[in-house]
């Protein structure tokens, strides 16, 4: 396909980006040295500047040698967006270690699949993340498991009166420091180890083309979490085609608001790396979800950028006190919204609330993750993704035959090739051959199209995935823990429209002959046995399902029939 988007890109916006050989620690190290006395990380009450992260990152990268990791080594991180996060990820890559993220909200089941899978070595972990982990252990394990705790970086008198309000909402957890009875060769308090360690930078060669920095886990389409395995080079180059993308950033001045988890690669790319790059001030969210805590903190701290999920801006944009003007969130003057379509609506009362910019763009972990966006200025199609970011190439394929590249305007497979793509699968040969060529073209699952401008239309998600709220949720890893359930016969999870989440998750289950069973009953089982965003909101019992000639379910039988019932529900 010709790069035709080239010549609708707006203004200032580089048609080819220069991109560094420069390594994740190198990034930070640049940043620290050109604004020593910015502001990185707001969290709370606390602040730390660059030159405290850039010295904080060398003293866990010394935590780590102590305890034996070496290069190439993979470190587990386990907590939402905290200070321990963003210098413990910066500080593993100065080791040259490769940093493995785990979902706060992972099951017991779920969290062993990824440690036994990527071989982590070390873990730091949240002490809120003990009753996910502990079970895990029985059947994997790390070496080593450092404990932080949400006190440990903030500032007095919080530090002192966070483990009194836990204990008052029974939110307090309690970690047996116990090492030997989990067959670990150590547990360690995090604040502890850094007080000892050397604020020395690491003497570790990188090669940032060929060196992992992150394997980042996703879902698969067969229910298999797969370890994209992305270099220094990869992320870097990423966030250096985000910054050429918008080229109105000010250096050393933006302040961005983090709602974006750091363990999904879209916070770690458009929230933490990005930051770091462009020397910004991060507003560290650890809960998303509490409305009130984002709502605070735009207020007290002023954010200028907010990447998000368009969960997140119908949820600002609904909120009473937002509405009335009560909130000001007038100092916002740019977005990105990704992981999920954008609404029309929510754009425009977004942009009308704030006075900002609020764009839609593209990405999959696979590729660090940014493909596409649409511009902040110029021209801007509701409903597309955008146009391609610099020195990334696309092109539209036959869904059948890849060889294929289909002409302009046909619908097809999404296929990406750029700096910013995976080296592929962790372990996973076939998988890796399965979605990348010898040639570095990734091919997205995505049936998409692109106009004669160069803008790109997904026109279906992946074959069966469902996002809601931004979490990528495959209906097989719902399916077979509703099939435990010993009266169920069959079952097929579908994703369906949700005005609040975009999408949830239904289940359509199928009693085995004699079997009565309450849409409750099956929701508390799944309850104990997946992740919370997993859990069906949903249970309708069937007779039997729609399925094709050779037995397989027709979900999306399932889900137009959903979108029929709102239709005939809508008022007239």
């Amino acid at each position: 396909m010709d790069k035709i988007w080239l010549d609708h890109y707006p203004e200032g916006v580089p048609m080819q980006v220069e991109l560094p050989d420069m390594s994740l620690g190198q990034m930070l190290e640049k940043t620290a040295a050109e604004y020593p006395d910015n502001v990185a990380v707001i969290f709370i009450n606390n602040k730390i500047t660059y030159a405290r992260l850039d010295e904080m990152s060398n003293r866990f990268a010394n935590v780590l040698e102590k305890l034996g990791v070496r290069k190439g080594d993979r470190v587990g991180l386990h907590m939402p967006n905290t200070p321990q996060m963003v210098f413990a990820y910066y500080g593993a890559a100065k080791l040259g270690a490769v940093v493995v993220m785990f979902n706060p909200l992972y099951s017991p089941r779920e969290v062993e699949h990824q440690l036994h899978d990527s071989g982590v070595k070390v873990m730091l972990m949240l002490d809120l993340m003990w009753p996910m982990v502990k079970p895990a252990l029985e059947n994997a394990r790390p070496e080593h498991l450092i404990v932080t705790h949400v006190k440990d970086y903030l500032k007095f008198p919080l530090n002192l009166l966070q483990p009194i309000k836990a204990k008052r909402e029974g939110t307090l957890v309690k970690v047996d420091m116990d090492a030997a009875s989990y067959g670990l060769e150590g547990m360690y308090e995090l604040k502890e180890l850094m007080a000892q360690a050397s604020t020395q930078k690491p003497q570790v060669e990188i090669d940032p083309a060929e060196d992992l920095a992150v394997l980042q886990y996703t879902g698969g389409t067969t229910g298999v979490s797969k370890g994209a395995m992305l270099t220094h080079r990869n992320l870097v180059s990423n966030v250096h085609q985000c910054l050429a993308w918008f080229p109105d950033v000010r250096l050393g001045k933006e302040i961005i608001l983090c709602t974006l988890p750091f363990f999904h690669s879209y916070g770690m790319t458009v929230d933490m790396n990005f930051g770091v790059l462009s020397g910004a001030s991060l507003v560290l969210i650890p809960n998303p979800r509490d409305l009130h805590m984002v709502l605070t903190a735009i207020t007290k701290h002023r954010p200028t950028l907010f990447p998000g999920v368009p969960a997140m801006y119908i949820a600002l944009i609904n909120n009473p006190d937002v509405k009335s003007g009560k909130m000001d969130v007038t100092s916002i003057r740019a977005c990105l919204s990704g992981a999920a379509p954008l609404p029309v609506e929510v754009q425009q009362e977004f942009e009308k609330l704030t006075g900002g910019k609020l764009v839609e763009g593209y990405g999959l972990s696979e590729s660090s993750p940014v493909t596409h966006a649409n511009p902040l200025e110029g021209i801007r199609k509701a409903g597309s993704i955008g146009m391609p970011v610099p020195n990334t190439e696309v092109k539209i394929v036959d869904v059948e035959k890849r060889d294929m590249e289909l002409p302009l305007g046909e619908i097809g497979e999404l296929a990406v090739k750029g700096p910013q793509v995976m080296k592929g699968y962790w372990n996973m040969p076939d998988e890796t051959e399965n979605v990348m060529d010898a040639g570095g073209w990734l091919y997205t699952g995505d049936i998409a199209r692109a106009d004669e401008t160069g803008f790109f239309y997904i026109v279906d998600r992946k074959k069966d995935m469902i996002i809601a709220s931004g979490y990528n949720i495959y209906p097989r890893d719902v399916e077979e823990v509703i099939f435990e359930h010993p009266k169920v016969e069959d079952v097929a999870v579908a994703g369906v429209p949700d005005p609040k989440r975009g999408e949830t998750v239904k289940a359509y289950v199928v009693l085995k002959e004699g079997e009565a069973a309450t849409e409750e009953e099956i929701i508390d089982f799944c309850r104990d046995k997946m992740s919370k965003y997993k859990v069906p909101t949903a249970v309708e019992f069937r007779a039997e399902l729609p399925k094709t000639m050779v037995g397989k379910v027709l979900r999306r039988v399932l889900v137009e029939e959903e979108k029929k019932k709102l239709e005939v529900q809508k008022p007239e």
